[in-house]
Order: structure tokens, then C-alpha cells, then sequence
């Protein structure tokens, strides 16, 4: 099929998707594209500091919004928005706005924003709402899931609605999930009227935080930076055997660090990368696979992750540093063994690269890395030093200096790109491009990427006002681009120029808030999930399940866990996706885990409960990835989801693998050495995985040569699996020698606890915790009472006596259920042993001889195909 046919109805997919499917002419069409631009607008004022600056101008409050308002007119945009660009029904007028759709719009609209409307009044009756508040809230929550449901599909739709019927009539329930149930006036106040419910944490984290990062990726795209990622990546790896492909995984890898949906991401790298697979003989079933695997991956990998990371923060209760630091790993090696599986498929099918016009001998290649790699260094350190040198010296115009300095390396990256020829915008890659030239004109590109992650890292912004920087430069490079390129050619009509500069900014604006639609609607939907857990306990209820069919077996749980993960998030989008199964299924993990002696920090169960929830994007049946990229490849869209999946199975094991091995996650790794075993270990564990299950490493594997790589992948991942069965991790000792343990923690380590007690549903539980220790100290107890755990000895036996608020251990509490008079059974203790590193060696022994068998065999029979491109 020819990509002149595939690409309209690849991209009217995606608008049924994303941004909706209605486009109305005339006045109506204006009037939806003001609305986003107006929203868009709204948001930019909201992240920025003008509020404050024009308040202390004026000496009155000035367009400041207290979080309630803000996220009430967040939704009130998205909810209009979604009623006039979404059709009911795929029968419905796509070309005019039906007078129902003006009617749900507007009520919706309103419902939405009575909060901000109304926002003193019910500040002064909280808990006491009128017969207006609750039909206002009734209406409002139908008119949302109609939003969601024309937005997003059914899934989401009928996932919240579960919930609100299991609200409203759990006595009516089994009894292995019932409850006493709930009034429709208490449902109704409790979802709508306060923060508990549609307008809590994730449509905050939505109006906060999200916008903008989606935003921001719609001003990159309308400024050409998509484009540029794509074809950077085909110069670099076209001319690798299965090249097209491997540029894909890159592609699709660099413009999901930005996107918030794994179906737009298809779309955008999709048209380019997918025709030329099938060029090369990939087939389109695996072509579209291939971008279907790699855009779902760039939900997981930061810093957006979907938008997910920003909801970490605030349910996991970490920094979003910390976020980004222990979900890097994980995502690279996934990445790596991707590019890699290409790369067997490649050779399967003895495929060749695109040709080269410009050969360089590796000598040339390796100067140029190391040139590009001490550049990179080199102007890390000028600018870390200078503008801290800037900050102490010039404090109060510090800014400004930094901001002209900004100026100037942007007209000068600008002069520099006028040397070499413009990107061209078609979709026609038959030949190959040169890498030096294609990276150089767009090297302007990665200084709002630079700006954003300095904010975020450096000057430790929140991401709310690191992003919203980002965008701000981004809008200057927008308007600004084209005019300046023009005067620096010294050819063309600035004016001209500038105005398709401001042309592209509105619609860059407008594209932003047109893509929020679903996530807006989609996290406003995902707090009634929420809602429903603190109003109903089932958070308990689903522990309780999973533990009875699962038998108590962690690993038998885990693969429930996993298998519910994917079943709820069929069809969602990555924000909603992981509010509800975070909310629902990520405490289900740490007790089962910790009943079973496991404890496991909260951020790796989050990680866990996310990876499976966005595998659900190519899981047949639903797999909304694979209907795009199958769209544009002419494949079955369900064989093209199955054979995604495939190639997802690395990722699939890897929240099994950093449950237990937690220094996947960069967590409880001392000192640089550790570091690089540790990364080292898991990019090659994860090729042989790939190797493993493409049964093909040096050459096509026997059935026995497989089994042996996934055994080897299996220790370089988890050697402490068989070091544990020789030398135990922890000692026991009695609960009486607590503080003699605890002044051998080292400082800001854990004092591991086995404890017993009853919970608050009258059931005795035993399971293990991890108290969060301070500062080394010689008084063990008074360690362990500086975290807020205060003790009492009866008989010789040891039982907690109070749980402080607002210290370490209250996350006992949060986290485990554990309270007053539970009784501590035994302390465990890091054992001394020898590193569990030392199974590397029968590992690679086993390695080495594959590779021994397999080369031999491949010399044998001619097969003279290279393990590496």
C-alpha cells in the first residue's frame, strides 16, 4: 500500500483518538479553535509568575487561582471541548455541531466550573451541600463519563461507572467485596464538591503539570523538531542492516520523551519510519509492530513518561528527580534490547541497509564520538560554572544576563545551520541523508530539552514553572525562526516570514490544547476510581482478593497483578492508565510482598503496576497502537498488536526483575564501581533475553542454546536468586536487641522489622517493614525513636506503643497497615557475605560456551552473518 494512501487515514484514526473527529466550517470551527487556543492561553498565565508580578504592580490579586479554581476551569475547557469536537456516535454529523452537543457542552462547561464559580460559597457550607450543589454534581459526573466516553472510548466509561455502582449498592455485593454502600447525596458531595474525587491529585497534576509538557511537545512539532528527530535518527542508523527499523526504535524513543500518548507517537514517526521498514523487507505486520513497541516504550521512559512521573511525585511522595533517576535504567535497557531485536530480525532475514553517499572508516568515527562526547562535557562545565559564576557575582540581574546569553547561542546556532541545506518536510526518505549536515541544522532545537532539564535538575523548579520556561522559549523559537533564517540567508520576505511564524504558534497552541482533550477528561474520570476508594475501603477488599486466589504465593500474585493491570488499562490513555491502576492495584503488591517478607519500596511497586498498564496499548483486543500503526501499514491490525507484544516481552519482565532486584532502579547502589556492574549486567542480561526469545544470537539457536540464554539473562539480572539459596541476606535477631540493630544501621539506611497485629477489619496479620533511619547515633533507641516508633517491653516481648504522625514511621501505618500494639517478632540484619556479583562467572562460562557451539556452527555452514551492526 502506498504511504500517499495510508497516511489520511493513519492521521483520521489518530483524530478520532486525540484531538476528535468533528471538524465543523464557519463560525462553529472558529469559535472550537478559539476555545483551545483561549485554554492554552489560560494555562501558560497559571504556570507563570505574571500573576504574582502584576499583583504586586497593582497591589490587588490579580487573575491568582487557588488550586480548586484552577483545575474547575481545566476541566470546564476540556468538557466543552470534548462535546463540540467528538462525535456521538460514528453516524453523526462531523461537519456541524448538533444542538444536543450545545446543550451537554455548555452544561458540562458550567457543572465544571461551578466549583470556581461557586468556590466561596461552598467554602462556607463544606459538608453541607444543597439540593443545587447535588443535582449540579449528578450532572456533572453523567455529562463527564459521556465525555469520556466520546473521547476515549468505552473502557474508561464503563471502568468508572463500575466504580460508582459498586459505590453506590456494595451491600448488595458478594460478599468477598461488599460493603455497607453509600447515599446518592454522599456519592454525589464526595465526587464532585471536594478534592477526594474528580477534581483531586490527578486533575490536578493534569492542569499543573501536564499541559504544559504536552504543550510544550506540540510547539516542538510545529516547529519541525519531530521531523528533525526522525530523520537525525535515519542518517545515523539507515545504513545498519534493518536500518529504517532501528531508526524507529530511536525516533519513536525521542519524540516519546515528549509525548503524552503512545497513538500520537505512532502517528507522528509512523509515516515516515513504517513505509521505509517495508522497504528494507521488513513485513508490515512486524514494521508496524516494530514503532507500535517503540511508542509504547516512550511512555515509559523519562522525563514525561506519559505525563506519569509528575503523578509519581505526588503518589509515591518522592522528588521528581527521584523519579527520573529510577526509571531511567529500566527504559534504556528496554530501548537497547529493541534496537537489538531489529537487529536479529535483520538478520533472520538477511536484510541490508540503506546505502551510504559519504563512507567514514571507523577510525574517523570513533574521533568524531569522541570529539561530539568532550564538546557535550566541555559546555556542560562552561555553563554549569558560568552561570553560577553569573549568580554570585551579578544576583539581581542575574537573569537577564543568563537570558541574552540564551539569545545570542540561538542566533548563532541559527547562523551556523544556514550552512547546509533545510530539512525537507515530505515523508520521501529513499536516500539516505548525511548525519554531520542533518544534525547540524537543527541543533537550536535542543536548547528548550536543555532549558527544561536545567530547571528541572539544576535550579530545582518544580515541573510546573521548569516547564512552563521551556515553553516560553519554545514560543520565541516559533515565532522567531523562520524571520531570523531569512535575514541570516539574506534571501526571501522577513515579514512574511514572521507572520507564518505567528501562524504556526496559534497553531501550535491550538494543537496543545487539542490533544489535552482526552487526557483532561481522562483524568477527571480516573478521580471517581480514586473517589471510590477512599469513600469504600477497596483498596483492602482487592488485597484480600488477590491474596485468597493467589494462595499467597508472591509470584502467583504478581502475575494476577500484572494480568489486571493490562486488563484495566485496555484502552486508556497513559495518564488515566496509571491513576487507576496505581490507585487500585499498587497497594495490593506491598502487603502481598511484604506479608511474604519481601519489602519492596513504593516507587518500584508504582513502576510495576504502570509498566503492565501501558502494556496494554498493543495487547489484542484492544490495542489502540497497533490499530494506528496498522492503519498506515495496510497490516491486520490484531496480528500487528500479537507480534507487538512479542517484541514487548523484554519489557514485560522487567517489573518482575526490579521487585526483586531493586538496583534496577538505581536503588541501594554504593559507589561507582557497583554502578557499572549493575548497569553493565542488565543491558547485556536483557540481549540475551532478546536473543533468547528470537532464538537467534551468532546464529539461529537450538531449543536447549535458548534455555541456556535465559538462564544467563536470568543471573546477570537477579543473581542474588541463587546467592540467597547459599548465603542467606538477613539475620534474625530477637526483638529485645532492637537498639543494639539499630546502631548498625548506617545513616539514612533501614531497620528491617518482622511484626504481628491485628487490622483494622479484626484480621491478624504478620508482615515485614522497613523503618526509615536518620542520623548514625551510639543510642540505638533513641534512633529508633527519633523516626517516631516509641516502644514497650512486656514478658520479653517487644509491641509498638505509638506510631508519631508526620515522622518516619508513620509510613508503617500508610504503607503496611501497622499500628499501635502490634507486636515486633524479630529484627533482621544485612548479613555479612561475599557479593552475590560472583555468579556473573558460572553465568558467562555458560555463555561462552554457546557462543563457542554457535560459532562453530555458523563457520560450518557458511553463515557469515555478524552478531553487530
Amino acid at each position: 500500500m502506498s504511504e500517499e494512501k495510508t497516511t489520511p487515514s493513519a492521521q483520521d484514526y489518530v483524530a478520532e483518538i486525540d484531538t476528535g473527529a468533528r471538524v465543523p466550517a464557519g463560525g462553529v470551527g472558529r469559535l472550537i479553535l478559539a476555545v483551545a487556543l483561549a485554554w492554552s492561553l489560560f494555562q501558560i498565565w497559571i504556570a507563570s509568575p505574571l500573576p504574582f508580578i502584576f499583583t504586586e504592580w497593582f497591589g490587588f490579586s490579580f487573575g491568582i487561582l487557588n488550586n480548586t479554581e484552577s483545575r474547575s476551569i481545566h476541566l470546564a475547557f476540556a468538557v466543552f471541548l470534548a462535546f463540540m469536537s467528538f462525535p456521538a456516535l460514528k453516524g453523526s454529523p462531523r461537519d456541524r455541531v448538533p444542538v444536543l452537543d450545545w446543550v451537554f457542552a455548555l452544561a458540562g462547561a458550567f457543572c465544571a466550573g461551578y466549583l470556581f464559580l461557586m468556590y466561596a460559597e461552598l467554602a462556607s457550607r463544606a459538608g453541607d451541600a444543597t439540593t443545587y450543589d447535588i443535582v449540579v454534581a449528578i450532572v456533572g459526573i453523567l455529562i463527564l463519563l459521556e465525555a469520556t466516553r466520546r473521547a476515549l472510548g468505552p473502557p474508561l466509561m464503563v471502568v468508572a461507572s463500575v466504580f460508582l455502582i459498586y459505590t453506590l449498592f456494595g451491600q448488595y455485593m458478594p460478599d468477598v467485596i461488599a460493603h455497607k454502600g453509600q447515599s446518592l447525596t454522599k456519592v454525589a458531595q464526595h465526587q464532585w464538591l471536594t478534592t477526594e474525587g474528580v477534581f483531586g491529585i490527578a486533575l490536578g497534576v493534569s492542569t499543573d503539570f501536564v499541559f504544559l509538557f504536552v504543550l510544550f511537545g506540540a510547539l516542538l512539532e510545529q516547529a519541525g523538531a519531530g521531523n528533525y528527530f526522525i530523520r537525525m535518527a535515519f542518517a545515523g542508523l539507515g545504513h545498519m542492516r534493518g536500518g529504517p527499523a532501528k531508526a524507529a526504535v530511536v525516533a519513536s524513543g525521542a519524540t516519546g520523551l515528549i509525548s503524552g500518548s503512545s497513538i500520537a507517537n505512532v502517528a507522528t514517526t509512523g509515516v515516515f519510519t513504517i513505509p521505509l521498514m517495508m522497504k528494507v523487507g521488513f513485513p508490515g505486520t512486524k514494521a508496524g509492530a516494530v514503532e507500535v513497541a517503540s511508542s509504547t516504550n516512550g511512555q515509559l521512559t523519562p522525563p514525561v513518561m506519559g505525563a506519569a512521573a509528575f503523578l509519581m511525585v505526588e503518589y509515591v511522595g518522592i522528588s521528581y528527580i527521584e523519579v527520573i533517576k529510577h526509571a531511567l535504567l529500566p527504559a534504556l535497557i528496554s530501548y537497547i534490547a529493541l534496537v537489538y531485536i531489529v537487529h536479529l530480525e535483520a538478520c533472520k532475514a538477511n536484510m541490508k541497509g540503506i546505502e551510504k553517499s559519504v563512507r567514514t572508516t571507523l577510525a574517523q568515527k570513533l574521533m568524531t564520538i569522541a570529539f561530539v562526547v568532550l564538546l557535550i562535557c566541555l559546555t556542560g562545565l562552561v555553563v554549569y560554572y558560568g552561570v553560577g559564576w553569573i549568580k554570585d557575582v551579578f544576583p539581581d540581574s542575574a537573569a537577564w544576563i543568563v537570558a541574552a546569553l540564551l539569545f545570542a547561542v540561538y542566533v548563532a546556532l541559527l547562523a551556523f545551520s544556514t550552512r547546509y541545506p533545510a530539512l525537507p518536510e515530505d515523508h520521501d526518505m529513499s536516500k539516505l541523508p548525511e548525519l554531520g549536515p542533518t544534525t547540524k541544522v537543527g541543533l537550536y532545537f535542543f536548547l528548550p530539552i536543555v532549558v527544561l532539564m536545567w530547571c528541572l535538575i539544576v535550579e530545582r523548579f518544580s515541573p510546573g514553572l521548569a516547564a512552563f520556561w521551556a515553553t516560553a522559549l519554545m514560543i520565541f523559537i516559533v515565532v522567531t525562526q523562520r524571520p531570523i533564517l531569512v535575514l541570516l540567508r539574506g534571501a526571501g520576505d522577513v515579514a512574511a516570514a514572521a507572520r507564518v511564524g505567528w501562524n504556526e504558534l496559534i497553531q501550535g497552541l491550538i494543537a496543545g490544547a487539542r490533544n489535552m482533550v482526552g487526557i483532561g477528561v481522562a483524568t477527571a474520570a480516573a478521580g471517581i476510581v480514586v473517589g471510590t476508594i477512599t469513600l469504600t475501603g477497596i483498596g483492602q477488599v482487592m488485597i484480600e482478593f488477590v491474596e485468597l486466589i493467589s494462595g499467597g504465593y508472591l509470584m502467583l500474585a504478581l502475575i494476577f497483578t500484572a494480568a489486571i493491570c493490562i486488563i484495566l488499562g485496555m484502552g486508556l490513555p497513559t495518564t488515566a492508565n496509571y491513576i487507576v491502576v496505581s490507585s487500585l492495584m499498587a497497594p495490593v503488591v506491598v502487603a502481598l510482598a511484604a506479608d511474604n517478607g519481601l519489602v519492596v519500596p513504593l516507587i518500584a511497586v508504582h513502576m510495576f503496576v504502570f509498566y503492565f498498564g501501558i502494556l496494554a496499548d498493543d495487547t489484542p483486543p484492544v490495542g489502540l497502537a497497533a490499530f494506528a500503526a496498522a492503519a498506515i501499514s495496510g497490516a491486520d491490525p490484531i496480528k500487528t498488536g500479537i507480534q507487538g507484544f512479542a517484541y514487548d516481552i523484554r519489557t514485560a519482565i522487567l517489573p518482575f526483575l526490579f521487585i526483586f532486584n531493586t538496583q534496577l532502579l538505581m536503588i541501594g547502589i554504593d559507589g561507582v564501581f557497583e554502578f557499572i556492574v549493575v548497569v553493565a549486567g542488565a543491558v547485556f542480561a536483557m540481549l540475551m533475553f532478546a536473543a533468547a526469545t528470537q532464538g537467534w544470537w551468532l546464529t539461529r539457536s537450538r531449543l536447549w542454546e535458548s534455555v541456556a540464554l535465559l538462564l544467563v539473562a536470568f543471573t546477570l539480572f537477579r543473581p542474588g536468586f541463587w546467592w540467597d539459596m547459599v548465603y542467606p541476606p538477613y539475620e534474625q535477631r530477637p526483638a529485645t536487641e532492637i537498639a543494639a540493630a539499630a546502631t548498625e544501621v548506617p545513616a539514612e539506611k533501614f531497620l528491617r522489622l518482622r511484626v504481628t497485629g491485628q487490622t483494622i477489619d479484626g484480621d491478624i496479620r504478620e508482615t515485614t517493614v522497613r523503618l526509615p533511619m536518620g542520623e548514625a547515633s551510639d543510642d540505638g533507641m533513641a534512633r529508633v525513636e527519633a523516626a517516631g516508633l516509641f516502644l514497650r517491653e512486656e514478658e520479653g516481648r517487644v509491641y509498638i506503643d505509638n506510631l508519631m504522625f508526620g515522622t518516619p514511621a508513620e509510613t508503617l501505618q500508610r504503607e503496611f497497615g501497622v499500628d499501635f500494639d502490634w507486636e515486633i517478632l524479630f529484627v533482621e540484619r544485612i548479613a555479612d557475605r561475599p557479593p552475590k556479583q560472583i555468579m556473573f562467572i558460572p553465568a558467562l562460562l555458560l555463555l561462552a560456551l554457546v557462543a563457542w557451539l554457535q560459532l562453530g556452527r555458523r563457520k560450518k555452514q557458511g553463515d557469515a552473518v555478524p552478531a553487530a551492526a
